[in-house]
């Protein structure tokens, strides 16, 4: 086996040199798969590359050839020989004479080692189909043109000047115009694109459409947040604005629209009214990079009428690009008003949506004391107590229900060495849920009950105070409800600790402002151990109650399979009991049936004729399968079918009983019926037997 495996490399070496040798493809994989589309047909492999005259390759050459000094190849015989190791005799003399000399453009094909042809490629014609923008150009050239030729040819076609034609689609990468298309081994059909860089499609429907494409595309943006060293990759259709995309990353990284320093975007993109698909970005994928703009007046040192400033961030007093949309004038923006210093309002005033009104307060914390700080639950108050309270006892938290007041000299200190504390933020994180809300404004003190939810909707104004109060007392208890009313300014911000149980809600602790990081931490610790010892006992009875419930279900499917197993014990009964009755009906109505076809065999029988008739008679006798014999007289002339008749009258059917002489034994049922018992030599008597037929 090994050495047939050796013979057969061996053979396909020489062929890949013979088919490299007459074809002049240097490029061995390329030889190697045009051979074994041909299956290492040596001949179809040539044909297939150098089509000759009618499709074969000629052993001989015409007058005109001789005349042009054009040498056909070998014939097919001849290169079937060569291909075999066979040696192939020299051309005649008259062949020779007229030959052209070895530095003529002829290719020298050498079949075999003892042997040479001289063949000449004949001028192949290649097929191209040339796409340019919504054109299509069919092209048919030589061979043995070049690259530049196809080019002045669709210079022609499609008006477009050479130099500023880019012609692209060849499978060996990008040609010089120079480029003779034989030494590309192109097979006969092509596929080309013209690309034109330097000219714009002045077709309205080109526009469009493309217009149209663009902005269905999605574009990814790799967004650089500079001071954060943080990276974002978000994805962003055509037909989304340059400003949307900046309010997105406002809402990522806190930084105003009108804040925001970018690098990256084009320079065609100079309107942020103006979609990705028109802002000239890279698709599919664009670098940008944001930080925050410096101003000369967040860099001044902070005043005495503001000294506070410092615990906030660079962009407060400037993180809304209009204040009236807070409810703000702009007296009291610039410090015309009461206060000489004014800050953006950690909540908007009158906040309509509890979602965004959160979502602006942790944008609000996060600008003016850091990015580290209590992950702010951003949901109802009710579903943060839902999320504390709720599910599994495993799973249960306190809620940390954080007020803040603006108005309170203690706010910044407390928000920055207290709330952004690495300690607090890690303990709170993980033991708490943290809501919270601004309270400067007196409107949202009302908002933050008018924004508890009751039966799905949402309370107004005009709901009588009293049943709010009480829905503050069903959902914390009453002293949540005390706290938000009694407390003064002066005690804010306030840090209530409260606890789930089984029947209310209990606070289990008030923290003021005026408190230090050590005791908060104590105050925290303190609470939670009181939660652990409650959740401890919650787990317990949790687990009691699974157990127990776990025990019932082990019950009821127990009970549950029983039943299924009676069930189909009856119907198993109750269908077999069917089927009995099913057969015993069927086997009363086929004997009713066989009776009824006895009784009129019976009644169909001739009388039976008396002994001294005078005429011929025969008496028979027949002998049942249990023993029984069966005796009766016949008239000689009587049919068979008449002593059949009297057989299954008896009960002894003729399909299911045959009827059989003694000696010589013979089968009558397999008579004629209708010949006579004289012709069946039943005469004057015979003794017969009944068997079964099998």
């Amino acid at each position: 086996m090994a050495s047939e495996s050796g013979d057969s490399n061996m053979d396909r070496e020489m062929i890949l040199a013979d088919f490299q040798a007459c074809t002049g493809i240097d490029n061995i994989a390329e030889a190697i798969t045009l051979l074994e589309l041909n299956n290492w047909d040596l001949v179809a492999a040539i044909n297939g590359v150098i089509p000759q005259e009618n499709g074969i390759l000629q052993s001989n050459f015409s007058s005109e050839a001789s005349q042009a000094t054009v040498y056909g190849p070998p014939s097919l015989s001849e290169a079937a020989d060569a291909a075999a190791g066979s040696a192939v005799p020299p051309p005649s003399s008259s062949s020779s004479s007229s030959s052209p000399p070895s530095s003529s453009a002829s290719a020298f094909c050498p079949i075999n080692p003892s042997s040479r042809h001289i063949v000449e490629r004949q001028s192949r014609m290649l097929n191209f189909r040339v796409e340019y923008r919504q054109r299509s150009v069919e092209l048919v050239v030589e061979e043995g043109s070049t690259v530049g030729e196809i080019k002045q040819i669709l210079e022609t076609e499609l008006g477009v000047p050479v130099s500023k034609m880019q012609l692209k689609g060849w499978k060996s990468g990008d040609v010089s115009d120079s480029m003779v298309l034989r030494s590309l081994h192109l097979p006969k059909n092509n596929s080309l694109y013209v690309l034109t860089p330097d000219i714009a499609p002045t077709a309205s429907t080109s526009k469009n459409s493309a217009l149209q494409d663009s902005l269905n595309q999605n574009f990814l943006l790799v967004i650089s947040h500079r001071e954060a060293q943080r990276d974002y990759n978000l994805n962003f259709p055509g037909s989304r604005t340059i400003q949307e995309v900046k309010r997105n990353i406002s809402d990522l990284t806190n930084i105003p629209v009108r804040h925001q320093q970018w690098e990256g975007w084009p320079a065609s993109a100079s309107d942020d009214s103006m979609t990705l698909a028109l802002s000239g970005i890279s698709y599919p994928c664009h670098h940008l990079s944001v930080c925050r703009r410096s101003s000369p007046a967040n860099a001044q040192e902070p005043t005495e009428e503001c000294a506070d400033v410092h615990m906030i961030s660079d962009s407060e007093g400037d993180d809304y690009e209009d204040a009236s949309e807070f409810g703000v004038d702009d007296s009291e923006m610039f410090g015309v008003g009461s206060s000489s210093c004014r800050k953006s309002p950690m909540m908007p005033e009158n906040s309509e949506n509890e979602t965004d009104a959160l979502i602006h307060f942790t944008s609000e914390f996060s600008s003016r004391y850091g990015e580290t700080h209590p992950m702010f639950f951003i949901g109802s108050l009710e579903a943060a107590s839902q999320e504390a309270f709720h599910g599994k006892a495993r799973d249960r938290k306190l809620l940390a229900i954080y007020l803040h007041n603006d108005d309170s000299v203690l706010s910044n200190v407390f928000c920055s060495q207290m709330m952004c504390a690495d300690s607090i933020v890690s303990y709170l994180s993980q033991n708490f849920i943290t809501w919270a809300w601004d309270v400067t404004k007196e409107a949202n003190k009302s908002s933050l009950i008018l924004f508890l939810k009751l039966g799905g909707c949402m309370l107004t104004k005009g709901v009588v105070f009293a049943r709010l109060l009480t829905m503050c007392t069903r959902h914390f208890g009453s002293v949540v409800t005390q706290t938000i009313r009694t407390y003064t300014t002066d005690q804010f911000p306030l840090l209530l600790i409260v606890m789930g149980k089984r029947t209310s809600n209990e606070v289990l602790n008030v923290i003021q402002g005026n408190t230090t990081v050590d005791e908060l931490m104590m105050r925290l610790m303190g609470a939670m151990e009181i939660f652990t010892a409650q959740q401890q006992e919650d787990i317990k009875d949790e687990d009691e109650r699974e157990a127990r419930e776990m025990v019932k279900r082990e019950q009821d499917e127990a009970y549950r399979l029983s039943l299924e197993a009676d069930r189909k014990k009856r119907e198993a009964q109750e269908r077999e009991e069917a089927e009995q009755f099913r057969l015993e009906q069927m086997r009363k109505e086929q004997e009713e049936e066989k009776e009824a076809i006895r009784l009129s065999l019976e009644q169909a029988l001739p009388p039976e004729p008396d002994e001294e008739s005078g005429e011929q008679i025969s008496k028979l006798r027949i002998r049942t399968p249990s023993g029984e014999f069966l005796e009766r007289r016949f008239l000689g002339s009587c049919k068979l079918q008449v002593l059949f008749d009297f057989v299954a009258s008896k009960g002894y059917p003729f399909e299911e009983f045959k009827l059989l002489t003694t000696f010589p034994r013979r089968n009558i049922t397999q008579l004629d019926p209708g010949s006579t018992l004289l012709e069946a030599k039943l005469f004057p008597q015979e003794t017969l037997f009944l068997e079964a037929k099998e």
